[in-house]
This record gives structure tokens, C-alpha cells and sequence, in this order.
């Protein structure tokens, strides 16, 4: 591939000589030479940016010597300047949930381009494009030998026609690869193998360029890669696509909030408990939209594979990343990991040069700062509903008495009691007793708390051999013991790559681990993207007809409603040693850090400091078995895939043959009837309200990713298409057909719309006032040409970076969201959509206008000149007839986002403008 960038300067441009080869590269201390400003204590992540604009300076098109100059402001401002800046990362990282809808987009874009009149080989990504499929994988089978091939038989069952079409997408598209099923989860390949921390690339002229790699994801758990100072972060495919196709990022100059880290960890903590503790400390701090950079004496004690765990959970705490500068530990792992030696000599040659090294005197500038010392870290956990909500271990059985009475209605937790938890005095819970069930020709019973799955999951820790290791000694100590697993416990072990089982099976815990139940079922993300897999009949049926909290505890990122599993309440966030023991106690009740966790066949106590291995132990193991060999033998052939992946059949040509009858994949209607010209912002008349929403509606709530039932409207759809529920999978497998997501949209089951009392699900009052799903109401609504505006309360869409959020809000009739405040990948999906997104503003909420859901709604200030943050007047019709303006800030951001408003959305707008040329 050949790169384009700006201006070729003598000023900017030097050489580099490292690993044997001279590269060019764009010197940040030659612009400061030239006079461009003072660029020295500028925080590492964002000198990044930095070297990006000295890069494609071009003069003012994109990118001017003002953008240039505002970073060295930036430094004299205190670490503020939002000016509008063009970003363009390297490369884009998918994985086939959000992958799939992505490539479907190009595909129809080929359609549209050629509709008006142009090339449909100008819809071609322009950078590198690596799509990793690891979310398609489910927990069928547990718990035996046979659980991994039977999850990928059944995998490739239900996934064969998206399979098909990505390896069409393979051989339609230059400069984009698949990573084959069963191969690992898309960030821990991506740390492992695919990252450069300095990527290289020929621009025009035919010189060999060095660089920072950057690259954007869409995956919210992209900034995981910060970890070894490749800055990226999540988008929606939307905004992804766009990049792919040339279209710079529009982004304001973010604030860098620094995170100071200092002494080191304690023993017996783990790297998960550290990274909660950030997420709770980060989340109080507020840094949505910011970058969090960490520093401090403290990352001299922090593995890399620690860090990558706290840089992954950056869209749990709200920041847009969590960078880690460049340091000696960055070379290590990148030896460690089977990097060249070469590229290993460039990254610390080209670091040192530019003013990434992180040294004994670093010291930049930052917007704010907070600080940590990890010597006070405790054992603890998250839960029952948010990452942020963290628990010390020893207050975890305590705070489960208030989630019993939460939803046994003995306190109103609502906002405020749970977020309360573990900084202070606990709510008072009163004496509601954990209500009980059998289990239908079981010996056993089931209670509020009952752990029903315990799952070792997700990008988060399993790259992290330190807790890994930890978990395979604790499952050693229980085995040695005559431990197992409760009956009730559905266990997993789902690693991020195969080098993982490696190195398991090289220490000889694997084996420890399938005695307890932890069996290998697939290489993907499994529980934490809600893939978990039906429980056993007898316990589902048990659960729902004594109306129980059961409870699941898993080494993942996210714990929202709904997410896990349709038949647990509460889930939990924890390191994998702990997913082990909270297996081998089956309850929640129990007081881990003081009680007896189990009993030996002999009745004799176990307590969990009795299975929990030393520092030391784990330490020797890891250094003993994670070899570089081991990574460079399970990457040697990263694309090829198994047998099953090499007789996928590949048809088609440039374009895609969309078949009728497919309920995966079809020809999504944005580009249908698309004129040469883009249209105008338009007031907003005489709207009606679809729902009103709480705080932190996720876009798990909008558009949750996993299964649903037959008489959901999705499930109607599919069984009116002969689909037997059997074969429904899920919603983030039919991604890549909108009528089952505009069905899926707002139809989490733990949704609650504030039209109606006492009622969850994805429901609403239609135009009649009657209930009825919110799928059929947007339909009615639609039918009679009237614009439909959604209501919600503070971050509003935070989450995942999942663009059918915003899509499906879009096909539903939405003109606007109107929130508190938005989460940032939400916000960039809502308006890539041509959605508007409004705040509200002088402390006006949805409680204290009254809202019912009964209003009309007007909005004007838009057709006329609009400007990016604008407040604009909007008028409340209430069900009575009485009215109140209020003011909203319009969250269009930037110029650039007026035109995508303008065009219809971004995709609109780079098709547009695609067909011209």
C-alpha cells in the first residue's frame, strides 16, 4: 500500500537510520525548530496527534499550520484548546459483529456509487483493514472435553452465510484481511501480533516512512492496544468506514488527564482489582471525550500485560483512551511477542528521536491529574450492573443483601444507594431473606445469589498471563483439595488467543482447570458479549418461577442489564482467580475474604487464602512457559484458518449478489434513491416522543447484541420467514440484516421507558396511547409521516461502540435524542446517522420538565445557519395543551458534522463526494 501524506518540507522531514534500514519521519523537534511552537512537555498520546498533522499538512485542506501551532496552545492554555482538528489513523481493527454491517455498507455503497454514475471500485478501503471474527462463538457446550469442537461445529452452522460473505468481502476489497474463527478475540490478536507501536509504509514518492501506529476500532475495547503505545480507539462502523474510505476523523484538540501510578502492587491483588479501582476512580473524575494518559514511578512495577488490562476498560471509566508512553517494558513485550528484532530497534530508536520515550524525566503537562498508590490496592470486585460500581471483596456479600432488597423493594437504589457502595456506609438493606427454589430432579436448590455462571472471558484479562496463570494455580490448589465446581455453575474458559493455551498446557494447568470444569469451549468473546449460552432447563425454569437474582461472575469489561444472560440479574466483574473460587462457592452470600469459600469431600473448611497462589509462584510460572516462541509458532499462519475456514465458498464480483432470501445478510436501505445533492438541517415540527429513558441507557439497552425470544418482534420476523428459534442466534449475529435490528432497537429486556409503569422491555404507547412494542409504534408513527424524538437522562449511550444503536434509532424515525449528557462513540454514531443529538442545558431534565411522553415536540434554530454547539429553543407541547420553551444545546460538534447532518449521515457524504470525483 502506498500513503499519502502532505507536505515535504525539509523543516519537519529527517531521516532515521534503526534495525538496518533509514526511514524518513515527520521530527517533532525540527517543528519546534521551525518555529512552529513549543512541543516539549506535550503528553506522549497526544504528541501522536501531533506528528499526524505534521504529516498530512497540507496547507489548509484538511490540515493547516494553525492545527500545528494549536498544540504547542494547548500547553500555555493549562492542556485546553478544542479547536477542530483532521485525524487519520493508519489502519482500522473489526470484529464481525460490527465487522459484518461494515462491510455490508461498502457493499451497498458499491451499489450506490454506481447508481450515481460513478466507480464502484472507489468504495475500497485505503488503509489497512484487519477483521477479527471472535464474537461469534457461543457456550453451548461446557464442562467436558468435547465443548470446544462442538462450539465450533455449531458455530459454523449458524454462521455459514456471513461467513461466506465476509470472504467475499476478502476478495472484493484490497487492503482487507480476515482473521479466521477460532483464532483469538480481535484486541488480544491485535496486541499480540498485528500491533507495530511504529508502524512503516511507502508514501508517494516511494520513501520508506516511520510512524506512530494508530489506528481506530469498531470495538469500544480498542484502546486496549494503548497498553503498548499504539493509541487507538473505538468508533462505530460508521465513522470507521469513513476513515477506511479517506475520510479524515473530525475530532476536537481532547484533554489529557493524567493518572499518576506509584509504589507497586501487594501481594495477593491482581491486575484486575487494580483496573477496577481506576475504573471507579476515573468514572468519579469525569473524562469522557478525554485521553488519560499514565505516568508515574508505579509503571516501573507494571507489566505489560497489566497495563493493556487498564487500557482496555478505557470506555468503562468514559475516556476516549488510556495511554501508556513507550518505555522499556514496551521492548520487552514486543521481544517477548515475537516482534522483529528490527522493528523492536525502531520503535526505541524512533521513540527517543521524537519525544516518545517515556524516561526517568518525563514530566509533560496535563489537563488534570489524579494519583494512585498500588500498594493500597484490596481484592474486589464490580457489580451488580456497572463496571464502576466497585467492591472491595470484603463488602461484596454485605452489598448483595441491598441488591436482594433493590429488587425485592426494601430500598430504592435507583441513582443513588448502590453507586454508594463501598465508600462508605452501606444502605440499610432491612431483613429480606434470599428467597429459595428447587431444581426439578436435582439435589440441590437455588436462592438469590446462587452463582449460575462463572465464566473466564473476554479481551480484558485473558491477555494477561499473570491472572491467567493465577487462575490455573487456584483451579491446581481446589483439584489437590477434592474440589469442583457447585452443580449449578455453568463454567467456561474462553481465551483471547491460542497462545494462551499454550502456555497453560506447557505448565500442565490446563488439565487442573478441565477437573474443575473450566474446559476450553471456544477462542472468542463468549459471556461478555452475552454469548453465554442457554442453562441447563431445570435452572432456568427454577430461576424465573420463583422469580430469583441469580448471579453471574465473569473476568470480563462489561456487567450491563440485560447483557449476560436473559436469566441473571446481577452479574460481577472479576479477576479469573476469583471467577475459580467463585465457582467452587456457588454463592454470592459468602463472605470470600473471611468465610469458608467450600468444603473438602472430608467436611473439612477450605478458606480462599488456602487456594490462593503466592506472587512468586505465579511470576515463575510465567517466566517459564510465555515464550516468544509460543507466540511466533500460533501467529506463523494468522490468516489461513482450519479446514472448516478453508472450504468456506467464495462467489461474486466487484459487487455483492444480495440473496433474497437470506435473514444475515441484506441490502441495507440508506443509499435507495440517493440524489447527487446533499439536502439541509431542517426544524423539527411536530414530533412525537417514542420513549423516555433513565440514566446510563447503554447501548446494550438500544441495541443489545444478544438472544431474543419468538415473540419479540425480531423473533416474529424471523419465524415468518421460516426460521425455527433453534436457529435465531443472536441479534449481533443478524447485524447484517436491518429488519431484524430496527426490530431489536430499544428491545433489551431490562429496558425501562418512563411512559410506562412498571414495565421492562422494548415497549411504548403507540399513537392510539395503547401499549405496544416500540418496533410497531415507530412503524404507525412512520405511516402517518410523523418525526419521532427519544428522551434520556446522563450517559446516554455509553458502552459499546456499536453503530446499530444509532443505526437502528435511524430506520425507527428518530429526528433527535434528547439526554443529559452523551457518551463520545455514541454521540459520533448518532450524528453519523444523521441523528441530531440535543442536551439539555440550565438544569433542565426530563424529571423536572415532567415529561410523560405524551408531548409534542418542536425544535428550531436549525434550518438557518447552524453552528456546531449551538443552543437552539425547543417547545413542549404537553398532553393538556399548556407549552414551555426550553434551551438545548445542539451536540453537532463540528463543521464537518454539519455537512454529514446535511447529506443524511457521513456515509452519505464520502458517497457523495466519491461519485464527483
Amino acid at each position: 500500500m502506498t500513503i499519502t501524506v502532505g507536505h515535504d518540507t525539509a523543516k519537519t522531514r529527517k531521516t532515521l537510520s534503526a534495525g538496518g534500514a533509514s526511514l524518513a519521519y515527520y521530527s517533532i523537534p525540527a517543528a519546534e525548530a521551525a518555529g512552529l511552537g513549543d512541543f516539549s512537555r506535550l503528553p506522549a498520546s497526544l504528541k501522536v496527534v501531533l506528528e499526524n498533522m505534521l504529516r498530512f499538512e497540507d496547507g489548509g485542506r484538511t490540515v493547516s499550520v494553525d492545527d500545528i501551532k494549536a498544540f504547542s496552545d494547548w500547553g500555555k492554555m493549562g492542556g485546553q484548546n478544542p479547536r477542530e482538528i483532521a485525524y487519520r489513523p493508519a489502519r482500522v481493527l473489526m470484529q464481525d459483529f460490527t465487522g459484518v454491517p461494515a462491510v455490508v455498507d461498502l457493499a451497498a455503497m458499491r451499489d450506490g456509487i454506481k447508481a450515481l454514475g460513478g466507480d464502484a471500485k472507489k468504495i475500497n478501503p485505503l488503509v489497512p483493514v484487519d477483521l477479527v471474527i471472535d464474537h461469534s462463538v457461543m457456550i453451548d457446550e461446557f464442562g467436558n472435553p468435547r465443548a470446544f469442537q462442538m462450539n465450533v461445529d455449531r458455530e459454523y452452522e449458524r454462521n455459514m452465510e456471513r461467513y461466506k460473505f465476509l470472504k467475499w468481502g476478502q476478495t472484493a476489497f484490497e487492503n482487507f484481511r480476515v482473521v479466521p474463527p477460532g483464532t483469538g478475540i480481535c484486541h488480544q490478536v491485535n496486541l499480540e501480533y498485528l500491533a507495530q507501536t511504529v508502524w512503516t509504509d511507502t508514501d508517494q514518492n516511494g520513501d520508506e516512512v516511520a510512524y506512530p501506529d494508530t489506528l481506530v476500532g469498531t470495538d469500544s475495547h480498542t484502546t486496549m492496544v494503548n497498553g503498548a503505545a499504539v493509541l487507538g480507539w473505538g468508533v462505530g462502523g460508521i465513522e470507521a468506514e469513513a476513515a477506511m474510505l479517506g475520510q479524515p476523523i473530525s475530532m476536537l484538540i481532547p484533554e489529557v488527564v493524567g493518572f499518576k501510578l506509584t509504589s507497586e502492587m501487594v501481594e495477593g491483588t491482581t491486575g484486575t482489582d487494580l483496573v477496577l479501582k481506576v475504573v471507579e476512580m476515573l468514572r468519579k473524575h469525569g473524562v469522557v471525550g478525554k485521553f488519560v494518559e499514565f505516568y508515574g514511578p508505579g509503571l516501573d512495577n507494571l507489566p505489560l500485560a497489566q497495563r493493556a488490562t487498564i487500557a482496555n476498560m478505557a470506555p468503562e471509566y468514559g475516556a476516549t483512551c488510556g495511554f501508556f508512553p513507550i518505555d522499556d517494558e514496551t521492548l520487552r513485550y514486543l521481544r517477548q511477542t515475537g516482534r522483529d528484532e528490527d522493528r523492536i530497534a525502531l520503535v526505541e530508536a524512533y521513540a527517543k528521536e521524537n519525544g516518545f520515550w517515556r524516561g526517568a524525566d518525563y514530566a509533560p503537562v496535563y489537563t488534570s491529574t489524579l494519583e494512585l498508590d498500588m500498594g493500597t490496592i484490596v481484592p474486589a470486585i464490580s457489580g451488580p450492573k456497572r463496571p464502576q460500581d466497585y467492591l472491595p471483596l470484603s463488602t461484596a456479600a454485605g452489598a448483595f443483601k441491598d441488591v436482594i432488597a433493590e429488587y425485592r423493594g426494601g430500598i430504592d437504589t435507583t441513582n443513588g444507594a448502590l453507586d454508594m457502595v463501598g465508600e462508605g456506609p452501606a444502605p440499610t438493606a432491612g431483613a429480606i431473606a434470599p428467597k429459595t427454589g428447587a431444581v426439578e430432579g436435582e439435589d440441590y436448590a437455588l436462592k438469590d445469589g446462587s452463582v449460575v455462571i462463572a465464566s473466564i472471558t473476554s479481551c480484558t484479562n485473558t491477555s494477561n498471563p499473570y491472572v491467567l496463570i493465577g487462575a490455573g494455580l487456584v483451579a491446581r490448589k481446589a483439584r489437590e483439595l477434592g474440589l469442583t465446581r457447585k452443580p449449578w455453575v455453568k463454567t467456561s474458559l474462553a481465551p483471547g488467543s491460542q497462545v494462551v493455551t499454550e502456555y497453560l498446557e506447557a505448565a500442565g494447568l490446563q488439565d487442573d482447570l478441565d477437573a474443575i470444569g473450566f474446559n476450553l469451549v471456544g477462542y472468542g468473546c463468549t459471556t461478555c458479549i452475552g454469548n453465554s449460552g442457554p442453562l441447563q432447563p431445570e435452572i432456568s425454569k427454577a430461576i424465573h418461577d420463583n422469580d430469583l437474582i441469580a448471579t453471574s461472575v465473569l473476568s470480563g469489561n462489561r456487567n450491563f442489564e440485560g447483557r449476560i444472560s436473559p436469566d441473571v440479574r446481577a452479574n460481577y466483574l472479576a479477576s479469573p482467580p476469583l471467577v475459580v473460587a467463585y465457582a467452587l462457592s456457588g454463592d454470592m452470600n459468602i463472605d470470600m475474604s473471611n468465610d469458608p469459600i467450600a468444603q473438602t469431600p472430608e467436611g473439612k473448611d477450605v478458606y480462599l487464602k488456602d487456594i490462593w497462589p503466592t506472587d512468586k509462584e505465579i511470576a515463575d510460572l510465567v517466566n517459564k512457559v510465555v515464550t516468544r516462541e509460543a507466540f511466533q509458532s500460533k501467529y506463523a499462519d494468522v490468516f489461513k484458518g482450519d479446514e472448516k475456514w478453508q472450504a468456506v465458498e467464495v462467489s461474486g464480483g466487484e459487487t455483492y449478489d444480495w440473496p433474497a432470501g437470506s435473514t444475515y445478510i441484506q441490502n441495507p436501505p440508506y443509499f435507495r434513491g440517493m440524489s447527487p445533492q446533499a439536502g439541509t438541517i431542517s426544524d423539527l415540527e411536530g414530533a412525537r416522543v417514542l420513549a423516555v429513558l433513565g440514566d446510563m441507557i447503554t447501548t446494550d439497552h438500544i441495541s443489545p447484541a444478544g438472544s431474543f425470544k419468538a415473540e419479540t418482534p425480531a423473533g416474529k420476523y424471523l419465524t415468518d420467514h421460516q426460521v425455527p428459534v433453534r436457529d435465531f442466534n443472536s441479534y449481533g449475529s443478524r447485524r447484517g440484516n436491518h429488519e431484524v435490528m430496527m426490530r431489536g432497537t430499544f428491545a433489551n429486556i431490562r429496558i425501562k421507558n418512563e411512559m410506562l409503569e412498571g414495565v421492562e422491555g422494548g415497549f411504548t404507547k403507540g399513537p392510539d396511547g395503547a401499549q405496544t412494542t416500540i418496533y410497531d409504534a415507530s412503524m404507525a408513527y412512520q405511516a402517518a409521516g410523523i418525526p419521532l424524538v427519544v428522551f434520556g437522562g446522563e450517559q446516554y449511550g455509553a458502552g459499546s461502540s456499536r453503530d446499530w444503536a444509532a443505526k437502528g434509532t435511524n430506520l425507527l424515525g428518530v429526528k433527535a435524542v434528547i439526554a443529559e449528557n452523551f457518551e463520545r462513540i455514541h454521540r459520533s454514531n448518532l450524528v453519523g446517522m444523521g441523528v441530531i443529538p440535543f442536551e439539555f442545558t440550565g438544569g433542565d431534565t426530563r424529571k423536572t420538565l415532567g415529561l410523560k411522553g405524551d408531548e409534542t415536540i418542536a425544535i428550531h434554530g436549525l434550518a438557518d445557519g447552524l453552528k456546531p454547539l449551538s443552543d437552539v429553543p425547543c417547545t413542549i407541547t404537553y398532553g393538556d395543551g399548556s407549552q414551555k420553551t426550553i434551551q438545548l444545546k445542539c451536540r453537532i460538534d463540528t463543521e464537518v458534522e454539519i455537512e454529514y447532518v446535511e447529506n443524511g449521515g457521513v456515509l452519505h457524504y464520502v458517497l457523495r463526494n466519491l461519485a464527483k470525483a
